[in-house]
């Protein structure tokens, strides 16, 4: 059994926090811009040792400068390689297991649960003194076939509150984060159809998880982890805005991940301002599984636009108060997973084949080195819907009902999910409720949750259902929502009624 002690996630000693040396004297702009001239020139950085017999710096020291996590994913079968061994111990403060934690990995019978690999990842993160992510409890691609053979909704959700309970309760508080969801859209913005949570459980599933990870793990931060986000487009808003709408909802959601698999010349341009919007939401943002691949056999010139891509990517969390951390997926380019799954391209880790630093890792030191990275301030974002925070002064008068409805929705493209929120602000409760509005041309309700949702042409009803029949008094509330399709535009309704009288709208 692992011992559940939880790691120390900064090395907090004078020599790292406050480093001596003649070089430090340079200033670390300097340093920086020396190094990223070195850089353009296809040169090695070479990061300067402090006094005499002092080790030498790593990023791991580096990084606890700037007050950011750098880990790696590890795979447990390879630690018994010394040189693959001594890179984790001496240059990462963070680990995560590769594919060891999934549930395809841990339970591949139901209620059977094989611990051997991840308990090597958990004991060897627990006796190096790193910190520990826990990935992935419920990813859609990495089940077991007899995940895929449930028929039932109760028993899907029965049997991923179970392994949830199980994989949390066994490590405890030895991790730090938690990637409960991941890989849940499709590349279009959409929920993955070919998914056994989708057809049997729509969207719910995913609260499940997160309620379930909660309950197991209070301390942890549980996160959501996907794949082409990195860039303001489709995917990445839609999953803005179902972190908008579980905030809305007191749904658990602590962070964001960002797997950030890479081809070299392919930093997006909006990396930073994305990290920034999410972080504006107040949650935490991470680089979770970064590479950066180039055609093989690498080119000199690709290998330095590679270091080049890697400073840019570590640049753009430096400058976001809230990313807090970058993962490395993997050590080196002998066990990269890139090209078995895409042949002819490689080599897009900061080690290649034989253990030797490539130009990645300087461009990577050079950013850890530069001190001048501002901190991004974005301008307000402009969520389809409001983001959490204490509601504007109304100066207008409230109507009689006393009533206040917020609104929020996920779009896509074919269609959205609405969350309403009813509130009470008289001295009144009200038992039994309709709530009446109107929706848009080609906004059609297919099913609601927590009400009775009908709708007649563009009028929409919703009625109470039995647990939430009473709204309370002075600020109580009640909420639901419903799933719809929609044509295009998406606009949100503009008034309602609460028992036919009018609310006002946050």
């Amino acid at each position: 059994m692992v011992d559940h002690v939880r790691p120390t996630t900064r090395n907090t000693s004078p020599d790292i926090r406050r480093p001596r040396g003649d070089w430090r004297a340079l200033g670390a702009g300097l340093v920086a811009a020396l190094a990223s001239a070195m850089l353009t020139a296809g040169m090695s950085v070479v990061v300067p040792a402090g006094p005499a017999g002092a080790a030498t710096t790593t990023l791991a020291q580096l990084a606890a400068t700037r007050d950011k996590q750098i880990g790696v994913a590890l795979a447990p079968d390879r630690l018994t390689d010394p040189a693959y061994r001594n890179i984790a111990d001496s240059e990462f403060d963070h680990v995560v297991a590769e594919d060891a934690m999934t549930w395809a990995a841990t339970e591949s019978l139901r209620g059977s649960f094989t611990w051997s690999a991840a308990d090597e990842i958990a004991t060897y993160a627990a006796t190096s003194g790193k910190a520990l992510t826990g990935h992935a409890l419920v990813s859609p691609t990495q089940v077991p076939a007899w995940v895929d053979e449930i028929t039932s909704t109760d028993d899907l959700r029965a049997a991923l509150r179970e392994h949830i309970s199980a994989v949390v309760g066994r490590y405890g508080d030895q991790v730090e984060y938690w990637n409960v969801l991941d890989e849940v859209f499709a590349e279009d913005g959409n929920w993955r159809e070919d998914s056994v949570f989708q057809r049997l459980d729509n969207f719910y599933w995913m609260e499940e998880a997160l309620y379930a990870a909660r309950a197991a793990a209070p301390n942890a931060k549980l996160c959501v982890n996907d794949h082409g986000t990195e860039a303001i487009r489709s995917k990445a808003t839609a999953l803005y805005n179902l972190v908008l709408q579980y905030q809305a909802r007191g749904v658990p959601i602590d962070c964001v991940g960002f797997q950030t698999h890479l081809a070299v010349n392919g930093v997006p341009d909006t990396l930073q301002e994305n990290l920034q919007r999410f972080a504006d939401l107040g949650i935490d943002v991470r680089i979770t599984e970064l590479d950066i691949r180039v055609p093989v056999p690498a080119s000199p010139a690709d290998l330095r636009a590679q270091a080049t891509d890697y400073r840019r990517v570590f640049q753009a969390c430096l400058a976001v108060t809230r990313c807090t951390g970058i993962t490395v997926w993997g050590v080196t380019d002998r066990y990269s997973w890139i090209p078995d799954a895409l042949p002819g391209q490689g080599a897009g880790l900061l080690w290649d084949e034989g253990y030797a630093k490539k130009p990645a890792y300087d461009g990577v030191t050079a950013a850890l080195l530069d001190t001048t990275n501002p901190t991004f301030t974005s301008p307000p974002p402009t969520p389809s819907a409001p983001g959490p925070g204490p509601s504007p002064t109304v100066t207008s008068p409230a109507p009689p009902s006393g009533c206040t409805v917020t609104y929020r929705d996920i779009t896509w493209n074919r269609g959205f999910i609405a969350s309403i929120r009813i509130g009470n602000d008289t001295t009144s409760p009200v038992h039994g409720w309709t709530l009446t509005f109107s929706l848009g041309v080609g906004q059609r309700v297919s099913h609601g949750f927590n009400a009775t949702v009908t709708q007649s042409g563009a009028q929409v009803t919703a009625r109470n259902v039995g647990h939430n029949r009473t709204i309370g008094a002075n600020g109580g509330a009640q909420s639901f929502g419903y799933q719809a399709t929609q044509t295009g535009g998406n606009p949100a309704p503009t008034s309602f009624a609460l028992n036919g009288r009018p609310c006002r709208t946050a």
